[in-house]
């Protein structure tokens, strides 16, 4: 799977995975990929730069990359207990009474709520690349559109490639204006944050309205034939990000998440803004449909919606309540039915690609040349 991007960075197979573990990370690279460790859950910088050194050693010399959080807008002067003080009484209410509901306890006294959306907030990722900077890294990826100028300056003085994730062709062309070098067409299908046009239409529609920019195609994506349909679209490689979740060097926390992971269906997805404010993918549970029914209050918009569901995420995630129990995660996890380590999904990958090729050589009777 060699494109002019893959070559560019050094690559095998012109796929790129994006992950929030680091074992993940590397082990994408060592099969001949590209990891992108994503860097929202670090709100401290040491935590990062720790995995940031396992990465180096275990990565044996091959190219990856981080993923950020950088909000197109910033408020000036607001902390966060001054976000918390908007979220309404009733809110919280709503919240109290679906855990009691589910019987879910309470974390022990002093507990850590866990993460806390803080790394959504503009100084956490700039913290971030202070210290990643220091690091070989060869790509720098933003979630949330394009990353202020100076950090687009930043990333290019150290010679690394700046990508964004877009959900549109107007995005994309914002995202081409803004220096960016590779834009990432995230379709309908994908998991977490995602928008409302699927990836067969917008992967076309992103590659000719940035040409000459390389696009990767995303959203959905999870076996060699797609990879070469995303490729026959005019994308240089394929962003990955749920198929690495039931993966043997993942880390999710729950075992009971795993196994409703490997049995749910293509279907058993929803577009929710339960977990941030913000439209994203994520598991059907019966905490996401309390969310976005009609007798529910509604949720808040980006950041109040995440700070006011952190610490009952936690607990949900903790104590492993089934009913509740969720992720972010793609329409591909209907797909993901075992536990595979990272080189089998590539095995499977360039399989899967080989054959698709081979599929359309011989229907463009070019067979045996």
């Amino acid at each position: 799977m060699q494109t002019e991007l893959s070559k560019k960075l050094g690559l095998e197979h012109a796929v790129f995975g994006f992950t929030p573990f680091p074992a993940v990370a590397a082990a994408i690279s060592r099969a001949g990929g590209f990891g992108v460790l994503g860097a929202v859950r670090y709100t401290a910088p040491d935590e990062l730069k720790r995995d940031l050194d396992w990465i180096e050693a275990h990565v044996d010399g091959k190219p990856y990359g981080l993923d950020v959080v950088m909000p197109a807008k910033k408020v000036e002067g607001v902390s966060e207990a001054d976000v918390e003080a908007m979220i309404p009484e009733g809110h919280r209410q709503f919240v109290k009474d679906t855990l009691a509901k589910y019987g879910v306890p309470e974390l022990a006294e002093g507990e850590a709520s866990g993460w806390r959306i803080t790394g959504w907030m503009e100084q956490v990722a700039r913290n971030q690349l202070d210290v990643a900077f220091d690091y070989p890294i060869r790509l720098l990826a933003n979630a949330l559109g394009s990353p202020p100028a100076d950090v687009v300056d930043r990333a290019h003085e150290r010679n690394v490639l700046v990508a964004a994730l877009a959900g549109s062709a107007r995005h994309a062309v914002k995202h081409q204006e803004a220096g960016i070098d590779i834009v990432v067409a995230q379709g309908y299908e994908a998991g977490g944050h995602t928008g409302d046009i699927a990836s067969m239409v917008l992967t076309p529609e992103v590659v000719d309205a940035v040409d000459p920019l390389p696009v990767l195609a995303a959203g959905g994506i999870g076996s060699g034939q797609q990879a070469a349909a995303a490729l026959a679209l005019g994308a240089q490689g394929v962003w990955l990000g749920s198929i690495w979740l039931t993966t043997t060097e993942a880390e999710l926390p729950s075992p009971k998440l795993i196994e409703k992971l490997l049995a749910a269906g293509s279907g058993d997805t929803v577009r929710s803004r339960a977990l941030t404010g913000k439209p994203a993918r994520q598991l059907r549970t019966e905490w996401t449909d309390a969310w976005d029914s009609a007798d529910g209050p509604g949720t808040l918009p980006m950041p109040l919606q995440g700070l006011l569901v952190a610490e009952a995420v936690s607990r949900i995630q903790k104590y492993e309540v089934e009913p509740l129990l969720g992720t972010p995660v793609g329409q591909i996890v209907g797909r993901m039915t075992s536990e595979r380590s990272v080189q089998a999904v590539f095995d499977d990958l360039t399989r899967g690609f080989e054959k698709a090729v081979d599929r359309i050589n011989r229907i463009a009777g070019r067979s045996g040349q």
